[in-house]
């Protein structure tokens, strides 16, 4: 399962702000969510997020890359394990989809930072950082990308374009933080099942051979 905010961040001051702005952000969009928002989603006063964030967009920013932060942690241990690529693919996408789920609220920041980019939606102060933002997530693709490559070569996996198979496969990957939703008493054991069931979707996309990872 996916580290809570806490254990990923020692400094539980800024973690509960984060945690707080990321539901906002999530709830309401960019635009639409104000540091007086996230200090009633808190319970704390302005003073308090502007002591740690001088604006808006450095609060944004920093949701969104520590959503990335929380990315990577999660998909280290599979990265290096040492498997042949397609095992260690499955087990990237797995943890993946895990931290899509679990840290929904951070991984829509995350989206909606690419797509603030994209459509040039930020002041000339903002694209600087936001350029680097974007560059630490395409890195990251890049990571399952490489993957998709040796587990090709090894002849474990059966698909035509690269970088088209990489982005549909992340389309599939990503889908839970738009649909997802918390369901009563559910437990880490359902979660990892709806993992499993999206990844397996996954896989026969890339023409998985059968006994293969």
């Amino acid at each position: 399962m996916a580290l809570s905010v806490r254990e990923h961040m020692p400094d539980s001051s800024r973690a509960d702000i984060l945690e707080a702005a990321a539901h906002c952000f999530m709830e309401r969009g960019y635009a639409a969510t104000s540091i007086d928002d996230v200090a009633r989603r808190l319970g704390a006063t302005k003073g308090r997020i502007y002591h740690h964030y001088p604006s808006k967009s450095d609060l944004f920013a920093d949701v969104f890359r520590f959503g990335m932060d929380m990315n990577y942690r999660a998909i280290e241990p599979f990265r290096h394990s040492g498997e042949k690529a397609g095992k260690r693919w499955r087990g990237m996408a797995l943890v993946h989809v895990v931290q899509m789920i679990t840290t929904r609220q951070f991984q829509r920041v995350v989206w909606e930072g690419v797509e603030m980019h994209l459509r040039g939606a930020t002041t000339p102060e903002q694209r600087t950082v936001f350029a680097e933002l974007i560059e630490r997530r395409s890195q990251y693709s890049d990571i399952f990308r490489d993957l998709l490559a040796e587990a090709r070569e090894d002849g474990d996996m059966v698909f035509e374009n690269l970088g088209i198979t990489n982005q549909l496969v992340f389309i599939t990957l990503n889908s839970p933080i738009f649909w997802y939703s918390p369901r009563a008493g559910e437990t880490d054991r359902d979660i990892e099942d709806i993992a499993r069931q999206i990844v397996g979707f996954a896989m026969h996309g890339l023409g998985i051979r059968k006994g293969n990872p």
